[in-house]
């Protein structure tokens, strides 16, 4: 597992590398369940991680699902581009002032 400079890590269960994330890569067939666009399922069997579906606080079951790396990357990349996107400030313009010439 590479190292960030998260704490994610901190809030995930005690028992999540013993039991939880076995649990749900078992339940998934060892496979990212991501669809591909032909409606397929990823073929990916490596570089599995375990991914939150909503809520990162929640760690039942069905709140839970397998991706590879690839895939698991992209989900983070547009939620976090949303959540920005929601978050950011309105921009500030300056009233339009009128020309000193056209005064």
């Amino acid at each position: 597992m590479a190292w960030s400079s998260s704490n994610r890590r901190a809030e995930l269960p005690t028992d999540w590398d013993s039991s939880v994330r076995p649990r749900i890569l078992a339940r998934d067939s060892q496979q990212c369940v991501a669809t591909m666009r032909d409606g397929g399922r990823c073929p990916a069997t490596a570089g599995l991680e375990v991914d939150h579906i909503g809520d990162r606080h929640d760690h039942r079951d069905a709140n839970l699902q397998t991706l590879c790396s690839w895939h698991h990357k992209h989900k983070t990349a547009r939620e976090s581009a949303a959540a920005r996107r929601r978050s950011a400030r309105p921009r500030r313009t300056r009233p339009t002032e009128a020309h000193p010439g056209l005064r």
